[in-house]
């Protein structure tokens, strides 16, 4: 029986093609080779086809007939749409844990929120960090179905969390209230927890849609530069 309850393969593969686009390591709009994947993982490529579709179900990868499989672009309506549904099923699942907090839950929260200070000075390893608490808090809310709901976008919303997590004062702001947030989970104040947990979203809403606003602009600018630019003198 727990054998059946491992991941397959091309999911476990999918996951840590998913962790590299969250963390940009693979970038949007990059071309996906099969072969490469496949010689990095050590697996087949039919293997590697298996993981891509699976990405592709949560919008990480779009795989286009006859050009292959590339990482999708980020999207603003995107972003606002999962961070819109996230405040909600976050804010209620910080709820339960606070109607249900013990010695135990606060031993595993406090845990996880060493980690976060831990890693306030680097953007991925706090945004990792920031996950994991998140799934920490999904595991202790004792509803299950709920807690699927939150992991089937976990990863589809993980780059954008991340977005939201660049600059340092924004993760100054997120663990301060991060802080908050298990001060009242642990006074069982359920109305306060759900209320910190949304606002807490909805800041990392905001920071990651500057974010990606800045760096459309800057996109558009180097595109504009490049077209202004006279053409190079060639070499007789």
């Amino acid at each position: 029986m727990a054998s059946s309850l491992m991941p397959t393969l091309p999911l476990q593969i999918a996951e840590r093609i998913g962790v590299l686009i969250i963390e940009e390591k693979l970038r949007p709009g990059e071309r996906l080779k099969e072969v490469a994947l496949a010689k990095d993982f050590q697996v087949s490529r039919a293997t590697i086809r298996e993981a891509l579709r699976i990405l592709e179900l949560r919008s990480l990868v779009s795989i286009i007939p006859q050009r292959g499989a590339q990482v999708t672009k980020l999207s603003s309506r995107e972003l606002e749409d999962l961070f819109e549904m996230r405040a909600v099923l976050l804010g209620l699942v910080s709820r339960r844990v606070a109607l249900n907090y013990s010695p135990d839950v606060k031993r595993r929260l406090y845990a996880g929120y060493d980690k976060l200070r831990a890693a306030k000075g680097n953007a991925s390893a706090y945004a990792r960090a920031s996950a994991e608490m998140v799934a920490e808090l999904t595991r202790l809310c004792g509803n299950q179905q709920l807690a699927e709901y939150i992991a089937d976008f976990a990863l589809r919303i993980g780059r954008y969390a991340r977005l939201g997590l660049i600059r340092p004062q924004r993760r100054a702001q997120s663990l301060l209230h991060w802080g908050r947030l298990l001060r009242a989970i642990a006074a069982r104040d359920a109305a306060l927890a759900e209320t910190i947990h949304r606002r807490l979203s909805t800041q990392n809403q905001v920071a990651a849609l500057a974010e990606l606003e800045r760096r459309e602009r800057d996109e558009h600018a180097a595109t504009t530069r490049a077209r202004r630019s006279p053409p190079a003198p060639t070499k007789n």
